[in-house]
C-alpha cells in the first residue's frame, strides 16, 4: 500500500515537467531539531539547517527557528515558529536576510498501533531584506497544506511519505501567482530511534514549480537529527548516579 502510494505521487510530481527535464537540481538539506518539554503539552522547539544547491557545489541557505508548541491532545497540536533566513544570493555575491513567523495546526490520527495520518496546515508570513530594499516591509503570505502518512515497523524504525502543496496568498514581488497554486513537494523517508533522546532521518524530495517566472525544480537529499534534551539529561543524571 506504502509503495503504491508514493509511486502515484512521485508520479503526479514528474509528469508536470516532461518538457523541462534540464530544469532540475540536485541539492542536500540538513538538519538539527532540539525539543525541550516545560510541561506535558508544552514544548520549545529549535532547528538549524543548512541547504546545498547546485549539485551540493555552493551553499544555498541556513536557518534557525525558534519557537513554541502547545499539544492540546494526542491529536492535534499548534506551534509558533520565528525563522531567520541568510540565503546566498549569487547576482550579487552577498547573503539576503529574511524573517519569517510560521503558524501550524497538526492533525495526527492512528488507524492502528503501525500506520497513522497526519495534516499539517501552515500559515507563512516572510519579510525580506527589511534595511536594504525599499520593499522589504512587504510581507509574502503563504498558506501550504501537508499530507503524511507514517508507519512504524518496530519501536525504533519508521517510515513515512508526505505531500505539500503552497498556495500563495500574497506576495508583491511574484503577482502572477497571486491566489494561485504554485508548489508541491513529494517525500519519502525513514526514522531510527538510537535512543530516548536520539533520532536520525533520511530523506528523499522532490519540488515541482508551476504559475512561477523563475521556476525553482529540486531534488532533495535530506539528513536529521532530531534531539530530545529532557530525555538526554536524564540519561546523564542517571548514568552519573
Amino acid at each position: 500500500m506504502l509503495r503504491f502510494i508514493f509511486l502515484s505521487l512521485l508520479l503526479i510530481a514528474v509528469e508536470p515537467n516532461a518538457g523541462a527535464q534540464n530544469n532540475w537540481d540536485f541539492g542536500s538539506w540538513n538538519t538539527l531539531n532540539v525539543n525541550y518539554r516545560l510541561g506535558k503539552k508544552t514544548s520549545i522547539v529549535f532547528t538549524q539547517e543548512a541547504r546545498f544547491k547546485s549539485n551540493l557545489s555552493q551553499l544555498n541557505l541556513f536557518y534557525s527557528n525558534f519557537g513554541i508548541e502547545y499539544r492540546s491532545n494526542p491529536y492535534f497540536k499548534n506551534s509558533v515558529v520565528y525563522r531567520h533566513i541568510d540565503k546566498y544570493l549569487n547576482e550579487v555575491n552577498r547573503f539576503s536576510f529574511r524573517h519569517r513567523i510560521m503558524w501550524d495546526m497538526t492533525v495526527r490520527y492512528p488507524l492502528n498501533d503501525k500506520l497513522s495520518l497526519s495534516y499539517r496546515h501552515r500559515l507563512q508570513i516572510e519579510n525580506r531584506n527589511v534595511f536594504s530594499s525599499q520593499k522589504g516591509y512587504l510581507a509574502e503570505i503563504y498558506s501550504r497544506n501537508k499530507f503524511a502518512v507514517k508507519y512504524d515497523f518496530t519501536n525504533q524504525l519508521s517510515a513515512d511519505i508526505s505531500a505539500e502543496f503552497r498556495y500563495q496568498l500574497h506576495d508583491p514581488r511574484s503577482l502572477e501567482s497571486e491566489a494561485k497554486w504554485h508548489r508541491n513537494r513529494f517525500m519519502a523517508g525513514f526514522n531510527y530511534k538510537a535512543t530516548d533522546a536520539l533520532e536520525w532521518g533520511a530523506y528523499y524530495l522532490l519540488q515541482n514549480e508551476f504559475n512561477v517566472s523563475l521556476r525553482e525544480n529540486l531534488s532533495i537529499i535530506g539528513l536529521e537529527l532530531n534531539v530530545d534534551l529532557n530525555d538526554l539529561f536524564q540519561g546523564k543524571d542517571s548514568g552519573e548516579r
